[in-house]
């Protein structure tokens, strides 16, 4: 079994991965934990023209790891084994092309709480994966 953890830094998202433990603890096999982080794309427009691409990588990757960093805290302390990813992109379509891409059993992430005025201009990224993944989905409250 794949489960695929999108982890963005969040209370939230450490709650997922707690729960992500208690559920491969009760499976027969562990299953194979895969962290991803998904990364807004910066580098639009000209932005090009004034960072080097190795600079605009090298945020992507910096950020990355901090945003995963408490959640691989958490399963090394579980002696689960993980791998983990960093995506570029908007976090709802990087997130379900990744559950596709490596055929993912589920995913299992945090109830995002963001603002009213954010989730009625931007839509929430639990929303989007909810509607867009071809897997199944557990919201972690």
């Amino acid at each position: 079994m794949k489960l695929l953890l999108p982890i963005d830094g969040s209370k939230n998202a450490d709650r997922a991965v707690s729960y992500a433990i208690k559920y491969a603890a009760q499976l027969a096999t562990l299953p194979e934990v895969v962290l991803l982080n998904a990364q807004w794309n910066v580098a639009a427009g000209n932005v090009k023209l004034f960072i080097s691409q190795e600079t605009i990588n090298d945020y992507y990757q910096e950020q990355g790891m901090q945003a995963l960093a408490s959640a691989r805290a958490l399963l090394d302390e579980a002696n689960i084994p993980y791998r983990l990813h960093i995506s570029i992109g908007a976090p709802a379509e990087a997130i379900c092309q990744f559950a596709l891409a490596e055929s993912v059993d589920q995913i299992i992430m945090g109830r995002a709480g963001q603002g009213t005025l954010s989730t009625m201009l931007l839509g929430s990224v639990v929303g989007k994966v909810l509607h867009l993944a071809e897997c199944p989905v557990t919201l972690v409250k």
